[in-house]
């Protein structure tokens, strides 16, 4: 069984929580670390009992509050060698002894938990997503990718809980007062996922045992939490599922989610 929560979800800061009965592990920290301590206090966990930090990609909005939440609290960090080369600040502050490397494709343990990290398309030295086992339950994080391809979608497969971005509307982000060489990345095949992109991949999966979806990383400024759900919910009725049979939840901005406990 896993217990999952969106601490912070947004370009203001990312960072994930995940727990089975043995093992407590962050992912991302791009809040401050006050923030990220507040949040897990919020929730009953204290952030000393945290086993790790994995680290998605360096862009600011996922590494904020790594280095000092590190430091402080002993916790160990792990990133891929071109992740942790792009961000020297981070590298720099974090102590030797806890900073881990993985090579992504590689599987890695951390406590109960076997780690895959896989390749996702997005701006950053060599991003990814990460498959999380534990026993015979599989959940999956894939957020801040451009688009979803055959590759992705046979890591996201088996998967009883995805957290995957819902970062824009097409329509939205066609008129909003970004420059247009803004627009080009967020909507290019290395910037970010559109809701009906998202909605498409959920009507997929859930063939494959999907049960749970949490949509995270939506635009401040090209979405709306309610239109992002309503869009996914369509494209499920638009193939004739039943919306019933999957539960579907909003990654909030600046405050944690409630805890999902995730068991097939």
């Amino acid at each position: 069984m896993f217990k999952f929560c969106s601490l912070y979800s947004g370009s203001s800061g990312n960072s994930l929580f995940i727990e089975t009965p043995n093992t407590k592990i962050l992912i991302d920290a791009g809040e401050s670390a006050k923030k990220i301590e507040l949040a897990l206090n919020s929730i009953n966990v204290d952030v000393n009992d945290i086993d790790a930090i994995l680290v998605t990609h360096e862009h600011t909005d996922h590494i904020k509050g790594l280095a000092t939440l590190s430091k402080k609290f002993s916790l160990p960090v792990y990133a891929n060698r071109e992740t942790w080369d792009a961000m020297p600040e981070v590298l720099e502050k974090v102590d030797d002894s806890s900073q881990n490397l993985f090579k992504v494709n590689e599987n890695f343990d951390i406590g109960e938990l076997k780690i895959h990290p896989f390749s996702i398309p997005h701006d950053a030295a060599n991003p990814c997503g990460f498959n999380i086992y534990y026993e015979n339950q599989k959940i999956s994080i894939a957020t801040d990718l451009g688009h979803i391809d055959s590759k992705i979608i046979k890591k996201l497969e088996d998967s009883l809980f995805i957290l995957l971005e819902a970062n824009y509307d097409p329509n939205i982000l066609k008129c909003s007062r970004y420059p247009y060489s803004l627009k080009k990345r967020i909507a290019g095949p290395n910037g970010h996922l559109s809701n009906e992109d998202a909605g498409k991949t959920v009507s997929y999966l859930i063939d494959c045992g999907l049960k749970n979806v949490m949509l995270g990383h939506l635009s401040k400024e090209n979405n709306f939490p309610e239109l992002a759900y309503k869009t996914v919910v369509d494209e499920l009725c638009g193939h004739k599922f039943d919306e019933n049979k999957i539960r579907i939840d909003v990654a909030k901005r600046y405050e944690p989610t409630s805890v999902l406990t995730l068991d097939a």
